[in-house]
């Protein structure tokens, strides 16, 4: 999507602008010649992430604007103000406030550390809610002010809640800031909304969640972007409240043609649907059947394995156990399988050659995954990713969720001998 300049001169205040959509929407705003200020915690490389502020700010002076960077925790009152005060006083105000930094762990209660809920409540609602009071001296002066919030639209169906309710508590406190600032905001003419994504997002969070592999099922970041800059060269006077949808953003601006925004153009058509949105039947039943996955539409009937049983099925993963598969993995599994063929079943891999079978592990299970038996078939034969299962909300997962992403990539390596 060409700029239209429209953003030249203006100073956005970006969280989290160092990587992912952040980063994506500091270059496109960056492509009009505005001034960047770009508020995250990385100032030194991550061992497992890329960039830092200072190589963001570099890009974002090639892309043609300038640059500021600077560390920002934004759990931090004093790092938040004196980043404002340093914006204000490099390029005498602030114009736009993007809130993106945010932090997530899908976990259910029992399996959440209070720590980690903290670290999602402090950053996401209160995050938002301090850099957005912050820096409203300097919007009120503007006469362009926006505050855009990544965050979705408050969705009250209770599956968006039950397998993950600290987390969609968390993100929903940044829509709640959307709700009650763009009424609180509207006489000062300053615009408040808030802006999701569709599909998947492809950026190193993601990654990180899914552990990688399903990227061709995502759309890039610059969708984000483009949408975001859509939204923020709107006059803020009249466009306030609103929860916006990327696709439905660009959309109304006459852009239909969404397939460069695919990570895989082949697969423009089988996109994964991100969370907190109502999902069109149609539509995911095209991305169920691409991605094996049409028995997980409501309504559908279950279709029959392929291969026979679970219980056949363990006996075959038996036979495939090994040392090495063991030193690979190192953790415990057990699953309640429910439905036609209901049994608890495990399988260990944290010592000799490994073990599976019916019933528990003698070892403590590290991660405990609960689904009916017409998915767990499968998912151990590669057909079904655990990472889709557990975002359409069929597979449960309690305990260490990083256990469950090794486990993943287990079943893409067996999966040509199952």
């Amino acid at each position: 999507m060409i700029n239209t300049g429209k953003l030249a001169g203006r100073t956005l205040f970006i969280t989290g602008a160092s990587r992912g959509i952040g980063k994506a929407i500091a270059l496109k705003a960056a492509r009009d010649g505005a001034n960047i200020v770009i508020a995250a915690k990385t100032a030194n490389p991550h061992p497992k992430l890329p960039g830092t502020i200072y190589t963001a700010a570099q890009e974002v002076e090639a892309a043609g604007g300038k640059a500021l960077p600077c560390v920002v925790d934004v759990r931090d009152e004093n790092q938040v103000r004196e980043a404002v005060k340093s914006a204000a006083a490099k390029f005498g105000g602030i114009d736009i406030v993007v809130n993106n930094a945010s932090a997530i762990s899908l976990t259910p209660t029992e399996q959440t550390e209070m720590k980690r809920y903290d670290l999602m409540h402090n950053i996401n609602t209160r995050g938002t809610f301090l850099v957005s009071k912050e820096c409203l001296p300097y919007l009120k002066k503007s006469n362009h002010a926006h505050i855009l919030n990544i965050s979705p639209p408050l969705n009250m169906a209770p599956h968006w809640f039950g397998p993950h309710v600290a987390y969609t508590m968390a993100k929903y406190g940044m829509s709640m800031c959307v709700l009650g600032m763009s009424h609180e905001l509207k006489s000062l003419g300053i615009g408040v909304n808030a802006l999701w994504p569709r599909t998947a997002i492809s950026t190193a969070a993601m990654e990180m969640l899914t552990s990688g592999g399903d990227s061709k099922f995502y759309r890039k970041p610059e969708i984000m972007a483009d949408a975001a800059y859509l939204v923020l060269c709107r006059e803020p006077r009249t466009s306030t409240g609103n929860f916006f949808i990327d696709d439905e953003v660009l959309k109304s601006a006459g852009i239909t043609d969404l397939k460069p925004y695919a990570c895989d153009p082949n697969h423009a058509d089988d996109l994964l649907p991100d969370f907190f949105l109502d999902w069109d039947p149609s539509q995911f039943e095209k991305f169920a059947d691409k991605m094996n996955l049409s028995r997980y539409t409501e309504g559908g009937e279950a279709k029959p394995t392929e291969k026979g049983n679970i219980a056949g099925l363990f006996g075959k993963i038996e036979s495939l156990l090994s040392e090495e598969l063991v030193k690979r993995v190192g953790a415990s599994y057990m699953f309640n399988v429910k439905g036609q063929e209901a049994g608890t079943w495990f399988l260990d891999l944290t010592s000799g050659s490994g073990k599976c079978g019916k019933g528990e592990p003698q070892v403590p299970a590290d991660c405990t995954l609960t689904m009916d038996s017409k998915h767990f078939f499968d998912m151990f034969t590669g057909k079904l990713k655990p990472a889709n299962a557990f975002m359409s909300g069929k597979l449960k997962i309690s305990g260490d969720l990083s256990k469950a992403m090794k486990l993943e990539k287990l079943m893409g390596s067996l999966k040509a001998k199952l």
